[in-house]
């Protein structure tokens, strides 16, 4: 009866985790999926998604966000891996305040971000005024609300976010394996090659992942940058659930599930390549 009881009351403490999960994960996500397959007359069906992947409009906001999560994620991975490394290699004070700033920052995005880059940036910003002030202009031809002022902005709030979660990949690279293979007469590169860059793979790729959903699903910076001039998959969703104009949920919840299994796709090709890489370094 004791052992039952050791074993419950771990359970019973789960338990208002347990309905957290259920009632703002699990319950909405049920109802997303029901009602992507219902029409605005209220017939189940498919109608939803032929709307999806028979407008071009549609494609297009899936092609953008798809475009945008890749090269920002593909830029921020190679900036934090550079940027994590250095701060790995830093000791004592100077590492204790470069992680402080970099945990700072990590958190740092949507509107506020935005709001920021907007001051600095925008077309009254403070370093516009400047450039102009110093004249500058045909050297500085940057648009903040535009395709590149997004990747911009993405590229920012992913950085920080992506050395965060490769710090402890890189603490796990010993100073001793650097020793022993120059100790060998292995080179810089061979280290690298050999040693430290099969280690840190499947770190590089968990947080690449991790970027391209964290950027995939960004709604509240595009949203307070450019509004809805841009054509992006969470700012569909979104106005079509909270527009002035058109309000479609259905269509909405069909777009959201979408998104989702976009999410999911990456994620198993995620665990696939991790798969792989433990299996050729056994």
């Amino acid at each position: 009866m004791s052992l039952n009881r050791n074993k419950l009351y771990p359970l019973l403490g789960l338990l208002p985790f347990a309905l957290l999960i259920v009632g703002f994960l699990l319950l909405p996500l049920l109802n997303m999926i029901i009602q992507s397959f219902r029409a605005e007359d209220g017939i189940f069906g498919l109608t939803q998604y032929i709307t999806i992947f028979g407008d071009a409009f549609y494609l297009q906001a899936i092609k953008n966000s798809l475009t945008i999560s890749l090269i920002s994620s593909t830029v921020a991975i190679i900036l934090a891996a550079i940027g994590g490394y250095s701060i790995s290699r830093l000791a004592g004070k100077g590492n204790r305040i470069m992680v402080a700033i970099t945990n700072m920052t990590a958190y740092f995005e949507g509107i506020p971000l935005a709001f920021s880059f907007v001051i600095l940036l925008g077309n009254n910003g403070l370093f516009t005024l400047l450039f102009s002030q110093l004249g500058l202009n045909n050297f500085y031809d940057f648009n903040l609300y535009s395709w590149n002022g997004l990747i911009v902005v993405y590229i920012y709030f992913q950085v920080p976010f992506a050395i965060m979660l490769l710090l402890p990949t890189y603490q796990g690279l010993k100073d001793e394996w650097r020793y022993a293979s120059n100790l060998l007469g292995g080179s810089q590169l061979a280290y690298w090659r050999h040693i430290a860059l099969p280690i840190l793979f499947p770190g590089l790729i968990g947080t690449y992942t991790i970027l391209f959903a964290n950027s995939l699903g960004a709604y509240a910076t595009g949203y307070a940058l450019l509004g809805s001039t841009y054509n992006l998959l969470p700012l569909q969703i979104g106005s079509l659930i909270a527009g002035d104009v058109f309000l479609q949920p259905n269509l909405a919840s069909a777009l959201g599930v979408v998104l989702a299994l976009i999410m999911m796709l990456a994620l198993w090709l995620n665990g696939s390549i991790m798969r792989r890489v433990r299996r050729d370094l056994r």
